[in-house]
């Protein structure tokens, strides 16, 4: 009797020690720019100042926006990678293994100075404007369904 409680206490130790030593897996998105100190939001949710970073759960498509004043800001989207040790399958024997893997995504924004020149604002404007208004008829053309010509009664 004695044996087997020392059996079982021996179990549950080792059970409890291999328990709390497993390992987990952090995911972190890295996000810099140029300049630095650009005001960050991911999916709609501030992050901070680049350069910073963010623990995300599942990787996929981000929405990113980052303002600085005296840019132009910038909204766009960026990718979360897995690795492939964090894939179905490899991905248990990582969770399992008494270490503390890391899988970081870094993404590099590039922001552009703001413009004071108006007269490439105007071309930008009329550029936008001629690519979504359809173009006016010309003046010699009819501009809508006209009457037939009338025709004459001949005397």
């Amino acid at each position: 009797m004695a044996r087997s409680a020392r059996n079982a206490a021996l179990l549950a130790a080792v059970t409890l020690t291999s328990l709390t030593s497993v390992g987990c897996v952090r995911r972190v998105l890295s996000m810099t720019s140029d300049p630095s100190g650009a005001t960050v939001w991911l999916n709609d949710r501030e992050i901070g100042r680049t350069p910073c970073e963010a623990e995300f759960t599942y990787y996929g498509t981000y929405d990113v926006r980052l303002a600085l004043d005296g840019y132009e800001p910038l909204d766009t989207s960026a990718e979360a990678v897995a690795p492939a040790w964090d894939y179905l399958g490899p991905d248990l024997i990582a969770e399992a293994l008494p270490a503390r893997l890391t899988s970081e995504n870094r993404w590099h924004f590039t922001l552009t100075p703001v413009s004071n020149d108006h007269a490439s604002l105007l071309e930008r404007a009329k550029a936008m404007r001629e690519a979504t208004v359809p173009p006016a008829p010309a003046p010699d053309q009819p501009s809508g369904p006209q009457d037939p010509p009338a025709q004459s009664t001949g005397g």
